[in-house]
């Protein structure tokens, strides 16, 4: 591992603490312009992701190149170890004046990984800020390691149809992840979060990698399970790539599933 990309001891304790981290590591500017170069490119093919774009690998795998980046990898292994697999990539982009907000959610509500485990990482394509619309987060609110109960709330003005009712978190104790273009975050499949919309004249552009321990299995009777029951998007059909390490719980699909 390389020394700009370890976390250090404290970091990991606070990744376990408070259920996210923002680590020192940032992508360099030739990066960050081949990111956005290669998403003008996936929305001038398909304009309907302007907002969100569930499932970027889906429709183009130059997208891998990033998740491939060693210092994201070192990071992801001191957090979840050595076997890794990338199930899902995913950009969430607010355009100026117009971004929608995404509704306070777990991520494991929508996941059909068994154990449920993933460390997401969530890359600033722009300067993210509480003006446009940065992540927000609960601190330690993964630490039951429990799924709380959501509802669907099928307001097109929200990037998910998936909310957790305001019984089931404190907006009171949020925290907002602010983050310079090139900087991440690390955060827990329980940790709950969400972001306002972007009235602002900036852009905010964020995207995900969906990080999986092979110790769990990716189980896609379970995403088909998903779909059937609250109409998000079929994750029974995501390709899964084997990243680092090899596949410790023996029962995972690599095949090619476009």
């Amino acid at each position: 591992m390389s020394a700009a990309a370890t976390l250090s001891d404290t970091e990991i304790a606070q990744y376990h603490e408070d259920g996210y981290v923002i680590p020192k590591f940032q992508l360099p500017q030739e990066t960050l312009e081949a990111i956005r170069a290669d998403h003008d490119r996936l929305l001038a093919r398909y304009p309907e992701f302007i907002d969100y774009c569930p499932s970027l690998l889906a429709y183009d795998l130059a997208f891998l190149n990033y998740a491939r980046t060693p210092e994201i990898l070192d990071m992801a292994e001191q957090l979840i170890g050595p076997d890794i697999a990338l199930w899902n990539s995913s950009f969430f982009a607010k355009p100026a004046e117009k971004g929608r907000a995404t509704p306070w959610h777990q991520d494991g509500e929508y996941w059909p990984i068994r154990p449920l485990a993933t460390c997401t990482v969530w890359i600033a394509i722009d300067d993210s800020t509480p003006e446009n619309g940065c992540l927000r987060v609960i601190k330690g609110s993964h630490k039951k390691k429990d799924l709380r109960q959501h509802e669907t709330n099928p307001d097109p003005n929200l990037t998910l149809n998936q909310e957790l009712p305001l019984s089931e978190h404190d907006e009171s104790y949020a925290t907002n992840i602010v983050l310079k273009a090139g900087q991440m975050s690390l955060h827990d499949v329980f940790l709950v979060h969400g972001s306002a919309a972007n009235t602002s004249g900036k852009p905010r552009r964020g995207m995900t990698l969906r990080l999986m321990p092979t110790t769990s299995v990716y189980d896609r009777a379970v995403a088909r399970e998903q779909h059937d029951k609250i109409g998000i998007v079929d994750h029974s059909v995501r390709t899964l790539f084997l990243m680092r390490g090899g596949d410790a719980s023996g029962q995972n699909d690599f095949r090619l599933r476009q």
